[in-house]
């Protein structure tokens, strides 16, 4: 019998949930502290989560994925996220842009590195957001230009994830005119190692492992046969699948809030005050409780989501809000604990 309170999860994919928590418990969660104090990223740690297939669980046999759902990423994700946030950003990237390569990639351009991505063996960064205009596509100042098979690239991204530890990234960039707005950007798939490329890295605090910095692009050269999607659409369709990664967000920082509600639990009713546990005093325990309430509110909003995808139904909504109640709610519970 499924014991699990979320309605979305079954026997089959609590059993995943079981062993990607003994894998994050085991392997994860004790070199949480070295990897944030070193700012160093495991790489063997990542092949490792590749191999027991707990990266891209959603995406079909044919590019190396367990043909799984999105349900399952979802609980994948949010056990590594409960060990460690940070590193649990591997798995959010990969599953977007997997989602973005496998959708709309040429086959035999992106197929050898989405095989990689699910190995652990590659990190492919999203590179979106700009200086001046943040992710707003229709602000986006990144230009791309034609020339015969080749895109030539110049401008920065900033604020971007695993900047200076990507070996791809999917790159949004103008290719239209400002008029056009967000019907004039293309995505490209770009190898971080073209020549004229440069990054830096940024000290961001509980994001220090992954990292996240800006990319500069100095006439870099990308043959054609890498375009995401079509030319002047890349953002109109590409971005469908931010949906999926909004849930994967909302469970991503609410494991985090968990985590702080189990610790804080434990301690009241360790902890003595006036000859009695801290949990005796209503003033204490009824905030807690309130917010037990809310994050599991906020976890059936996240899965559900994910479910409605994996059934080709609309789920844009329930992303979205997924996304804007998730991190206010986790920043709420933390603090609060």
């Amino acid at each position: 019998m499924n014991q699990n309170p979320i309605p979305y999860i079954d026997e089959d994919l609590q059993a995943l949930q079981e062993s990607a928590r003994r894998f994050a418990d085991e392997r994860v969660k004790p070199g949480f502290l070295e990897r944030d104090q070193t700012r160093v990223l495991d790489r063997a740690l990542l092949r490792e989560m590749g191999e027991m297939g707990f990266i891209c669980p959603e995406l079909p046999e044919e590019f190396g994925g367990l043909g799984l759902g999105t349900v399952a990423a979802g609980v994948i994700h949010e056990e590594i996220a409960r060990a460690d946030l940070s590193f649990s950003y591997l798995n959010l990237l990969a599953s977007l842009n997997g989602q973005i390569l496998s959708k709309y990639g040429n086959p035999e351009v992106v197929g050898p590195w989405l095989k990689k991505l699910i190995a652990g063996e590659a990190i492919c960064a999203i590179a979106l957001t700009e200086p001046r205009g943040g992710s707003d596509a229709a602000n986006l100042r990144l230009k791309i230009d034609r020339d015969g098979d080749h895109y030539v690239i110049n401008g920065e991204k900033t604020s971007i994830s695993a900047a200076d530890q990507a070996d791809i990234a999917v790159v949004f960039g103008r290719t239209g005119t400002p008029e056009d707005k967000a019907h004039g950007v293309t995505a490209l798939m770009v190898p971080m190692n073209s020549p004229g490329i440069t990054t830096n890295r940024f000290d961001c605090h509980g994001q220090r492992a992954i990292g996240r910095g800006s990319i500069f692009f100095e006439n870099v050269r990308v043959p054609v046969s890498h375009r995401l999607g079509d030319e002047n659409k890349g953002f109109v369709q590409v971005m469908h699948g931010f949906d999926f990664s909004r849930a994967l967000i909302g469970l991503q920082v609410l494991a985090v809030a968990r985590v702080a509600l189990e610790e804080t639990w434990e301690y009241i009713t360790q902890r003595e005050a006036f000859g009695q546990p801290l949990s005796s005093f209503q003033g204490v325990t009824h905030p807690l409780a309130q917010f037990d309430t809310e994050v599991e509110g906020a976890r059936l909003l996240c899965y559900q989501g994910l479910w409605l995808k994996d059934r080709g139904l609309p789920h844009t909504a329930e992303a979205g809000m997924a996304k804007w109640w998730g991190p206010k709610l986790a920043y709420d519970v933390i603090h609060q604990c």
